[in-house]
């Protein structure tokens, strides 16, 4: 063996005793008695934020309460709704004896009367010695009672304890309502785009498929289908959210009837990459753009050009609606419910009736995307109007 050689099998040995030495520290240093507690702590709080942030019920305080008994060592936990019934209760006794819930119930109408921690004795016959009741509080109203039942009598630090986890759970269910809420009024403003939308369309296209009842009966039958897959796809019960190919395919069936209205007035150029045909967008997000390009753009005029792009901008799909029509004074776009933006570049408003439900648009863009991603509009009188948006490809909890 030549010393070369016997140089690098000692320096390879050396490094290998070192990896070694170093995964065994580090192990040793990640593995302690205090972080495991730590981390079985997060991982039971997280799992009973899984169900709660689905709202009080009688199921989701069933899936919680084990998870909530192991992170406050308690014997028993019970959790009570608003109306202070008994949702759910876990014990380490297979089932809670009467006199024993009989005490639950008193303590729970206490701390719920009351807004107030509530501390209750059960029979000295009991398993269970001490009741602790915790109301739980969400907008400042109580939404229920925490119960936990020790063997023991509690100290500061087990009541310290459950007023923490009272807290926790509170903090859960005051995000679960606003999901709700936000899901509440997404809807709402779903809807009150359809009803924005719908009637003038409505009328002038079912005037166009009359006009060509007798003249052109086949091309008032297509437009008839056209007709009935618009309304059948805009007044959908399903989800907030869509994909660009969904939403441009609806939008080609309301340019195909704009189309037969004003004949070969308009004009419609499409640029659509293929590759962000699936990005997920809100309902109705583009078809106001669509709509208002085609109102505003053929406004007082004998013929306009819309042009509809939609490329890959890297992790985001880049979409955008144009008209070549008379424009607008951007200073007219300014709206003190939207952020404001310096001109030429500034969210829409419907000030004076120059836009049809862009400003519920943009709305429903920032809350499902952030502030980031509201809409743009680029106008000048005379020289056409641009109005844009800027979604992301993948964003957690955004789906169809």
């Amino acid at each position: 063996m030549s010393p070369q050689v016997a140089v690098a099998l000692i320096i390879m040995a050396l490094v290998t005793i070192g990896v070694i030495d170093v995964v065994v520290r580090t192990r040793r240093v990640v593995t302690t008695p205090t972080e495991r507690a730590v981390h079985d702590t997060l991982q039971t709080a997280a799992l009973a934020a899984r169900s709660l942030r689905a709202g009080l019920s009688p199921q989701s305080a069933a899936d919680a309460v084990p998870h909530l008994r192991e992170l406050t060592g308690a014997s028993a936990v019970a959790v009570y709704d608003a109306d202070v019934a008994l949702l759910a209760a876990e014990s380490a006794d297979s089932v809670l004896p009467d006199h024993v819930v009989r005490v639950f119930d008193d303590a729970a109408h206490s701390a719920h009367d009351g807004g107030r921690r509530v501390l209750k004795t059960v029979s000295p016959a009991s398993t269970l010695r001490s009741v602790i009741a915790q109301p739980l509080i969400a907008d400042e109203q109580t939404v229920g009672v925490l119960i936990v039942a020790t063997a023991q009598e509690p100290g500061p630090g087990l009541l310290g304890a459950v007023a923490e986890v009272a807290r926790y759970v509170s903090s859960q269910l005051e995000l679960a309502e606003l999901d709700a809420s936000r899901s509440r009024l997404d809807r709402a403003e779903v809807l009150a785009l359809r009803a924005q939308i719908s009637p003038h369309f409505i009328y002038n296209a079912l005037n166009t498929i009359a006009s060509f009842v007798r003249t052109d009966p086949d091309r008032a039958r297509e437009l008839i289908l056209d007709f009935a897959d618009f309304t059948r796809y805009s007044f959908r019960a399903a989800g907030e959210y869509t994909l660009l190919a969904d939403e441009l395919r609806n939008i080609d069936r309301y340019l195909t009837l704009e189309r037969a209205r004003f004949g070969s007035t308009l004009t419609v150029k499409l640029q659509i990459a293929p590759e962000v045909l699936n990005v997920v967008l809100p309902f109705l997000a583009l078809q106001p753009l669509v709509e208002n390009a085609v109102r505003h753009g053929l406004a007082g005029r004998r013929s306009g050009t819309i042009t509809i792009t939609a490329v890959d901008a890297g992790s985001d799909c880049v979409i955008s609606v144009e008209d070549d029509g008379v424009g607008m004074d951007p200073e007219l776009l300014r709206t003190g419910d939207i952020d404001a933006l310096t001109p030429p570049q500034r969210p829409v408003s419907d000030d004076a009736g120059a836009h049809v439900g862009l400003t519920n648009v943009d709305h429903r863009l920032r809350a499902a995307f952030g502030n980031d991603y509201g809409l743009i509009v680029e106008t000048a009188p005379g020289a056409g109007t641009k109005v844009g948006m800027r979604v992301p490809k993948f964003r957690p909890g955004v789906a169809v």
